[in-house]
């Protein structure tokens, strides 16, 4: 992958469809969100096909599916797959996996196989579709040891999810369990875990940006939402206090990032900010540049209505 050459990185896109033509989401929490979202086109490209849109546009892109079988009953794409195309495209496409916390110690030596032997970066959680806390120690914790350990990313959804959107009883899925400030206990009993909060974290917005400010290893991605609708504290910090931790994510194929930089070009973000978030931040935290992390030896300071919210 060349660095140089790359427009933005986009640090969140799912891999909605396997090889074989089967859905990580079951067709009526699918649909429901394709119309939250106002999805226009094809909703589940292969991952080939996700692999040309990023080349195309000269950008790369974090690729993960969602695991939540023990709460959907659904098979997730296999991470596997994922892995394996991201290698046959390396120029644009950067691995992350999913496991299911309820998976257990099963789940555990899964995630040391996948980044020994199929080179994943990181590992997306979506405490309220897979139904759990995460700073439940019980589930969760064998996880976050093997991340830490390996170097890897933890990157959790955070605030309303449009998973669920629109269906009855939200499809049973549960927004309490993507409150931000429960990820701050994780930060806290892992201090050498890179983590990213995913989206703006609506209603929780305040609680993110205090985790991150406050936790040197915890940054936030801007995904699930058109630019249009951050609120302003989330621009202010951006644009200051978080201008090395926030990073570029659009939600593909849900939002797609044409839509996202369009509407992003209209924050009035500083000029030497913007290529931080776009790019530079999030080639430094996957390790792509030799330079460290900003804030790894330490980082402090004072702690919507929104279009989307996140997948």
């Amino acid at each position: 992958m060349n660095v140089d050459e790359l427009v933005a990185i986009d640090v969140h896109t799912h891999a909605e469809v396997s090889s074989k033509g089967k859905a990580s989401l079951d067709d009526e929490l699918h649909d429901a969100s394709s119309a939250y979202f106002k999805v226009e086109g094809k909703r589940k490209p292969t991952l080939e096909e996700t692999a040309a849109y990023y080349r195309e546009r000269k950008m790369a892109a974090v690729i993960f599916t969602v695991d939540a079988e023990h709460a959907t009953g659904t098979e997730p794409v296999p991470n596997e797959e994922v892995a394996e195309a991201a290698a046959a495209n390396p120029d644009v496409l950067i691995p992350f996996a999913s496991i299911d916390p309820f998976r257990g110690k099963a789940g555990v030596k899964q995630a040391r196989r996948l980044v020994e032997e199929y080179g994943v970066k990181g590992f997306k959680f979506h405490p309220s579709i897979q139904g759990f806390f995460p700073n439940d120690r019980e589930i969760a914790y064998g996880l976050y040891e093997v991340i830490e350990e390996t170097g890897t990313i933890a990157l959790f959804h955070t605030g309303q999810t449009g998973i669920g959107a629109g269906v009855p009883g939200g499809g049973g899925i549960r927004l309490k369990y993507s409150n931000p400030l429960h990820v701050d206990d994780v930060a806290a009993d892992f201090p050498h875990l890179k983590i990213i909060l995913a989206h703006p974290s609506f209603p929780w917005q305040d609680e993110a940006l205090a985790v991150a400010t406050h936790k040197p290893g915890v940054h936030i991605d801007l995904s699930g939402w058109s630019p249009k609708y951050f609120p302003p504290q989330l621009v202010q910090y951006a644009n200051s206090l978080l201008k090395d931790k926030v990073l570029f994510g659009s939600d593909y194929p849900v939002l797609t990032p044409d839509r996202w930089l369009a509407d992003f070009d209209k924050l009035p973000i500083k000029d030497e900010v913007r290529p931080k978030i776009l790019k530079d931040n999030a080639a430094r935290l996957l390790g792509l540049t030799a330079t460290d992390t900003p804030g790894a030896s330490g980082s402090s300071g004072p702690s919507g209505t929104s279009g989307s919210t996140g997948t």
